[in-house]
């Protein structure tokens, strides 16, 4: 039902064992055609965006993501996971990514402590499935040194202050992804685990 996306990411137990801890039996997975198959994908993530993109263009699983969330299947990513998805990266000059997003993924400004490292708050920009049982201004725990910059602010459906107010949830229909780690952010992320859990099971579309 639910294939969790197995690159290498050094978070994948930790989903897995949220996921689990749900009491869903989620498929872990490096082949494509499992997840072109999967009714929904969660994509982990920790590192560089540009080493992830070329861990999954190695894997072949570019295509099949894309295909994932063109197809409005409900879809998950996390940290590196969200990154990825955009245009591209700053991170060690400029590097292409999946462009499923337009934007860019820029690093946290000077002056700032990097990465941001430990629990910050996450204000609701949108009302959304996701949030639901989450209190507006939850704290979450983040680990990053650069942050995403959609071009379509529509699509920000969390922010978060860090010097600059930065997107830490982004939302398109079926497609949700996190600047923030779920899995290691207690109830409340085991909450938004559960609450895509629940988009997956319902079928609907956002």
């Amino acid at each position: 039902m639910v294939v969790i996306v197995d690159y290498g990411a050094g978070n994948l137990r930790s989903v897995v064992n949220a996921i689990n801890k749900l009491g869903y039996q989620p498929s872990i997975t490096s082949n494509p055609a499992e997840v072109l198959n999967a009714r929904a994908v969660i994509l982990p993530g920790v590192g560089a965006a540009a080493d992830t993109v070329e861990s999954l263009r190695a894997l072949g699983m570019v295509d099949p993501i894309r295909q994932v969330i063109a197809e409005g299947r409900p879809f998950f990513g996390v940290c590196i996971g969200l990154q990825v998805l955009f245009t591209g990266t700053e991170e060690g000059g400029w590097h292409e990514c999946l462009g499923i997003i337009p934007g860019r993924v820029r690093k946290l400004p000077v002056g700032l402590k990097v990465p941001q490292m430990g629990w910050n708050q996450v204000k609701q920009k949108v009302s959304h499935p996701i949030f639901s049982g989450i209190p507006d201004g939850a704290n979450f725990y983040f680990v990053h040194s650069y942050y995403v910059e959609p071009d379509d602010k529509s699509l920000v459906a969390g922010e978060t202050e860090y010097g600059i107010p930065i997107c830490s949830v982004v939302a398109k229909g079926n497609l949700v992804a996190t600047q923030f780690h779920p899995e290691k952010s207690g109830e409340l992320g085991l909450k938004m685990y559960s609450n895509f859990m629940k988009m997956v099971l319902t079928g609907e579309q956002v």
